[in-house]
């Protein structure tokens, strides 16, 4: 993808390292991929280190050991590529009953932006793990989103985080819930809408059986109705992914009526015309 004038002026904060042993690419290639397609500013969200008590958690997350080199990494590349702001984040997995934790990470570095995501909506099930796929033939798949947006409502309002990640992450593999999906997406509009707290247009759902961005166009629309803010992010874990989907990821906030998107710097934000 060459550089874009549809880009120019847009940020990517959701990306990933080596670190989290499910991605390729340093961030200093990722900072090179966006310097050549015109981003404004480039950011890394690596999956979050667990607290030792409930470790072994996973495999696919950054160690507290891996921290120091993550800060490493993510310096290489400000250096480097001077000319591009780069911002450093992580991507938290909130686990009701672990606040605390996410408290001690926020303590840890001079962050710019946490994201909220929910991943696990039960011990040991992660929703978008295709280790589980036979739970949505098992398990109603209104009951499992219910379980998820429960969660994910919960993370909004504890107020631990800048904004939040792919907010309909269930449907990765394709399951939706019969009838109006509205009865899942207001209850998470209205916390946006009364913590402040922003979210997030993924593009990476379109490289996923889903087929369309995180979240789907009536959750953008009951979102900007509700005055909530949000970014475009690609999710990328891979350098070549950086900006990907963004020209479906804009022209879907548009045609929900956005006109701005957030930016973050010392987990301050502002908002920035489109």
């Amino acid at each position: 993808m060459p550089s874009s004038p549809l880009l120019h002026g847009l940020t990517d904060y959701h990306t990933h390292t080596p670190l989290c042993h499910h991605a390729a690419g340093w961030p200093i290639d990722y900072a090179r991929v966006a310097v050549e397609r015109g981003l404004a500013e480039l950011g890394f969200a690596d999956h979050s280190p667990m607290p030792a008590a409930l470790e072994p958690f996973d495999d696919w997350r950054m160690a507290l050991s891996d921290l120091p080199r993550y800060f490493d990494a993510v310096e290489e590349a400000r250096t480097a590529f001077p000319q591009l702001p780069i911002r450093l984040g992580l991507e938290v997995d909130y686990l009701a009953g672990h606040e605390a934790w996410i408290e001690e990470l926020a303590a840890m570095a001079d962050w710019d932006f946490l994201i909220g995501s929910v991943h696990y909506i039960a011990p040991g099930w992660d929703v978008d793990n295709p280790a589980h796929l036979s739970r949505f033939q098992t398990q109603p798949v209104a009951e499992i989103w219910q379980m998820y947006f429960d969660t994910y409502e919960r993370a909004i309002r504890s107020g631990l985080f800048d904004f939040v990640g792919h907010p309909d992450l269930p449907k990765k593999f394709g399951h939706r819930p019969e009838g109006d999906l509205r009865r899942f997406y207001e209850p998470v509009i209205t916390a946006l809408a009364e913590t402040g707290t922003a979210f997030e247009i993924n593009t990476a759902g379109l490289r996923k059986p889903a087929g369309e961005c995180y979240p789907a166009p009536e959750f953008l629309k009951l979102a900007r109705e509700a005055g909530v803010s949000m970014l475009l992010n690609s999710d990328a874990h891979a350098p070549e992914e950086v900006g990907a989907g963004f020209e479906t990821g804009l022209a879907l906030a548009r045609e929900a009526g956005f006109t701005e998107v957030v930016r973050f710097e010392g987990r301050k934000r502002r908002a920035v015309e489109i």
